[in-house]
């Protein structure tokens, strides 16, 4: 299928770009902005702004929409902790997002490297607003709940697909399970946010069913954007949804009850908007 114009995009090298690669680089970390080929990319880099990927670059699930790698290592880098909250304190910034790939293949899912990680960026830059888009642990609450101790100022887990879809989307992965996730992180007091993809086929009354569940299990912010092919190898797009339905989609989710809903062709569950940082801002301050 032909992409349509409005999901055209410019490749970045102004402004910050070339000094979020260098930092980025040299630490020898790994941005989900590159390895998931994510669209706004040029974008974020120039405005001071990406997403760490932790824990390797080889996931050990085989997800058929996503374009990181997928094996097994057993590997376990110690210091990455340390060089990411170097990289985050060098490149100035006020919030960042931090992601990992699973890991089914450690014992703990890579939790005490997630609460090292979080806790070392914390000490390095205070007061940083910090958004972690976390995996499923394998359904591990003992795993999860080292990762809510260190409190994350918002904890994302994506259900990025609807329920019918997910053995053909994520065959490893359980939908109900990543709504328990979410349950129990807002259970402990903090800020939730799941994300979709749209384009793999799924219908409206489909969409609006995974946005009623986030709500039930207090999710406080979701995001959808539109599924882009990787390779030849992913899952084929099934539709192109429009500009105008994203923002229906949008007007849906803030009558449902999301605090805030990012809704558009190029979203990605890390993508920070101006809506999401001043609602997050304001909750934080009044905690």
């Amino acid at each position: 299928m032909r992409k349509p114009d409005w999901l055209r995009v410019r490749l970045g090298h102004g402004g910050d770009y070339a000094r979020l690669r260098g930092i980025i680089e040299s630490n020898n970390l790994r941005t989900v902005c590159s390895d998931a080929l994510c669209p706004n990319r040029g974008e974020c880099w120039e405005n001071g702004r990406a997403t760490l990927m932790i824990l390797g670059e080889v996931c050990s699930r085989h997800c058929t929409f996503c374009n990181v790698s997928d094996g097994v290592t057993g590997v376990v880098d110690t210091d990455e902790p340390v060089r990411v909250a170097a990289a985050v304190k060098e490149m100035g910034l006020d919030e960042v997002v931090i992601t990992s790939v699973t890991r089914d293949d450690l014992e703990d899912g890579g939790a005490l490297i997630w609460a090292e990680t979080i806790t070392r960026i914390r000490e390095a830059v205070p007061g940083i607003m910090l958004e972690v888009l976390i995996p499923d642990f394998a359904g591990n609450e003992a795993a999860l709940d080292v990762v809510l101790r260190v409190s994350p100022d918002v904890l994302g887990h994506n259900l990025e697909t609807i329920q019918s879809l997910y053995s053909k989307v994520r065959p490893e992965a359980d939908y109900h399970r990543s709504l328990d996730v979410l349950a129990h992180a807002h259970q402990s007091g903090l800020i939730t946010k799941s994300g979709i993809m749209l384009g793999l086929g799924e219908g409206r009354d489909d969409v609006l069913g995974v946005m009623q569940n986030l709500i039930d299990v207090g999710c406080d912010i979701f995001s959808m954007g539109q599924y882009l092919q990787p390779t030849k190898k992913h899952l084929p797009v099934m539709n192109y949804v429009t500009p105008a339905e994203f923002e229906e989609y949008k007007e849906d989710g803030l009558k449902m009850g999301f605090k805030v809903v990012v809704s558009g062709p190029l979203v990605r569950s890390s993508y920070h908007s101006d809506e999401q940082s001043e609602w997050v801002d304001r909750r934080l301050r009044l905690e």
